[in-house]
């Protein structure tokens, strides 16, 4: 039988996606049922277990497709870009209107109304959708009104659809957020988060982790010319990690040295990670 990655295929010996009917062998194959993310953000987990670590986590306002679906677990595959496993049934809730925005601000609250001056209900992390049905103006402040009729500051978001222009400034705008591993919002996120979330920002498709993208996002180089012309925006790989590169000689990367999105020269990452047994694995450019 196939090997399928198992954070991208929703395939288990005991139940598979309908889509894997012929593919594979599974005791039940099931449709899928879509649910919306309605938590700020949510570990995604490879069991139904707390104590299981983090893969990565949900947005508040994507679309996860549950293959099974329990009283305090559901396992299934966020529709952002495929990645599979378990979120706690709680976080997760019946589809409403499409989402039409984006949070484009690094972070941004959620109001019951448009007030500022009202307890937020959640604090929301770039990427996360929501739905605008209008616009309200308090004290020259401007609001979208969401579907739920709670209230966003209009400014922080983006309709889905529209690209920032440069994804590598996007990335930069996260310099200081602490480093977590399995983490993919601005109050902590791994090195590959980092990179994933300023490509979607901009448009451009890029899968979750460092592995992924090293097979698959933008085209690879060959190591002695990128070396010798380096581009602000180049991605360096090495086994487990990736960074870009901000100017031709400082790479900013979310790393578990400095435990933070941090710029650092790349020379010096480089014969740090060559020390410890990890050589340049790639180098790849985004067009």
């Amino acid at each position: 039988m196939t090997e399928f990655d198992r954070r991208r295929h929703p395939v288990r010996p005991d139940l598979a996606a309908e889509a894997y009917r012929g593919r594979v062998e599974a005791g039940i194959f099931a449709e899928g049922i879509e649910r919306r993310v309605n938590a700020d953000a949510i570990p995604l987990r490879p069991e139904a277990d707390e104590r299981s670590p983090i893969d990565t986590e949900a947005l508040f306002g994507e679309t996860f497709t549950v293959f099974e679906e329990g009283d305090a677990w559901c396992w299934g595959q966020l529709a952002t870009d495929g990645y599979v496993g378990w979120l706690p049934a709680g976080a997760l809730g019946i589809p409403g209107p499409e989402p039409t925005h984006r949070v484009a601000a690094l972070r941004s609250y959620r109001y019951p109304q448009p007030e500022l001056k009202l307890p937020p209900l959640g604090l929301l992390s770039m990427g996360s959708r929501v739905t605008v049905v209008g616009e309200e103006r308090v004290r020259d402040l401007d609001y979208a009104v969401l579907a739920d009729g709670t209230a966003m500051v209009s400014r922080h978001l983006m309709p889905v659809g529209e690209a920032e222009p440069d994804w590598v400034a996007v990335a930069e705008r996260f310099a200081g957020t602490p480093y977590l591993w399995g983490g993919r919002t601005s109050l902590g996120l791994d090195c590959s988060a980092l990179i994933q979330i300023a490509c979607q920002a901009a448009g451009i498709d890029a899968p979750r982790d460092s592995d992924m993208q090293e097979d698959e996002l933008g085209s690879r180089m060959n190591n002695e010319k990128a070396c010798a012309m380096p581009c602000r925006g180049d991605l360096y790989f090495w086994k487990g990690h990736v960074g870009v590169l901000s100017d031709p000689q400082t790479l900013l990367h979310a790393n578990g040295f400095t435990m933070t999105v941090a710029y650092e020269p790349l020379a010096a990452v480089t014969r740090r990670l060559e020390e410890a047994g990890l050589p340049v694995t790639a180098i790849r450019r985004i067009a």
